[in-house]
């Protein structure tokens, strides 16, 4: 099976998850990525069982109302109970690397409140140990250098991501993103805690304090769900 072919095994598995465990009526967390926009496309089927969706990106909250499906703010709901994203990495207790696409900070936000957090991915994001994916770490700008040089004294090698016209990328929040090659990620969750202490960090794009509950991972031979 192509890439492309899996993700939409993979969209179709979530999207067939939420409709038999997800309330009619309730609103469902959407997360950003290729894997995600056919998890969108497949939800539009069903989309008027229902209210709408928390959306973690611009490029996701286009392509919900693309579909019509309504999209809210999360200060519009008391309850979320599901959250279905990609991953660049997991790991086999479900600790996540995110952020390739430069959403993590939203995405983290409105894992944070799911319920339930769904992963969906192919089988070359498992892992049996995070870092082989370089580390994306949300920045405020003037702090770029600062936090450069306490990177490398961690033992990584950030590189300040740009884009595709060479220019800074810049993130939905308005901030720098900081690609760390290089780690050795031992203990996922307390490299978690002690980066996002820095001042300057607006997030680090490892889910392992808030991992997933469930993955649902494509291969030629179907998809796995996987519980944590």
């Amino acid at each position: 099976m192509t890439q492309d072919e899996l993700k939409q095994l993979v969209g179709r598995a979530a999207a067939n998850y939420v409709l038999s465990n997800v309330a009619q009526g309730a609103v469902v967390g959407v997360g950003t990525g290729s894997t995600v926009n056919f998890f969108i496309d497949e939800l539009a089927a069903v989309k008027d069982r229902f209210r709408g969706a928390i959306s973690s990106s611009v490029a996701s909250t286009e392509r919900l109302k693309k579909h019509g499906i309504v999209v809210l703010e999360l200060d519009e709901v008391e309850t979320l109970p599901v959250y279905v994203d990609g991953a660049d990495e997991i790991d086999r207790e479900g600790h996540m690397i995110k952020g390739g696409g430069g959403a993590l900070t939203r995405e983290k936000i409105v894992a944070m409140v799911a319920q339930t957090f769904v992963c969906i991915a192919d089988t070359s994001k498992r892992v049996d140990r995070l870092g082989g994916f370089p580390l994306p770490i949300e920045v405020i700008p003037m702090a770029r250098a600062a936090l450069m040089r306490r990177l490398v004294d961690l033992g990584g090698d950030p590189v300040l991501r740009l884009a595709k016209d060479q220019s800074v990328f810049v993130s939905d929040n308005g901030n720098s993103i900081l690609d760390v090659h290089g780690l050795t990620i031992e203990n996922p969750e307390a490299l978690e805690i002690e980066i996002n202490s820095w001042p300057g960090v607006v997030t680090v794009g490892l889910f392992a304090q808030r991992g997933a509950n469930i993955c649902l991972l494509g291969s030629a031979d179907g998809v796995e769900r996987i519980d944590y």
